[in-house]
C-alpha cells in the first residue's frame, strides 16, 4: 500500500502536580487554546480542550508522524514554561508526571467532546481521582494505586 492512512482519536487527561487548583479562571481559556495550538503544531488536530482548576482533558486526532509519548511531553513542557511566564502566581506551576490516554471509537467522538465540554458541571459531583479511576476501570487498565498519583 503506497499511502499511509491513519485516524486515531485520543482522549488525553492529566492533572496539575498534586492536583493543586492552579488553573484559574484568569488563565483557563488561554491555556486550553495554547494546548490546542501545540497539538496543531504537531499535526494532531485538536477537537476540544477543556478541564477544571486541577486537570485538563484533550480530544484530538493523533498524527501518524508522532508518538503519543512525545506529544504529551511537548504539551506538558511547552505549556508549563508558557504558563510560568504569565505571572508570579504561576511560578510554582507543574503538571503531574503521568497521564491517561484512551482510544476513542469514531462513533463516540461526539460523546467524548460533550463530556469534555461539560467538565465544570461534571466536577461539581465527582473529583478527578474518582473520574480517573473510572476511566481505568472502563478501559480495563491494570494499575497500582501507589504509583498513579504524584
Amino acid at each position: 500500500m503506497p499511502q499511509s492512512l491513519v485516524k486515531n482519536y485520543v482522549h488525553l487527561t492529566f492533572s496539575t502536580k498534586n492536583r493543586y487548583p492552579l488553573i484559574t479562571e484568569s488563565i483557563k481559556a488561554e491555556l486550553f487554546d495554547y494546548l490546542g495550538g501545540v497539538c496543531k503544531e504537531l499535526e494532531s488536530q485538536p477537537i476540544i480542550v477543556g478541564g477544571v482548576n486541577d486537570h485538563v482533558h484533550l480530544l484530538f486526532n493523533l498524527s501518524r508522524k508522532i508518538a503519543l509519548m512525545s506529544l504529551v511531553e511537548k504539551l506538558k513542557t511547552h505549556s508549563s514554561k508558557w504558563i510560568k511566564g504569565k505571572g508570579a502566581e504561576f511560578a510554582d506551576f507543574y503538571w503531574q508526571h503521568g497521564y491517561g490516554a484512551f482510544s476513542v471509537n469514531p462513533k463516540q467522538v461526539e460523546i467524548v467532546r460533550e463530556y469534555i465540554q461539560n467538565q465544570e458541571m461534571h466536577h461539581k459531583t465527582r473529583a478527578f481521582k474518582e473520574e480517573y479511576r473510572q476511566f481505568l476501570k472502563e478501559y480495563a487498565v491494570e494499575y497500582d494505586e501507589r504509583f498513579v498519583w504524584d
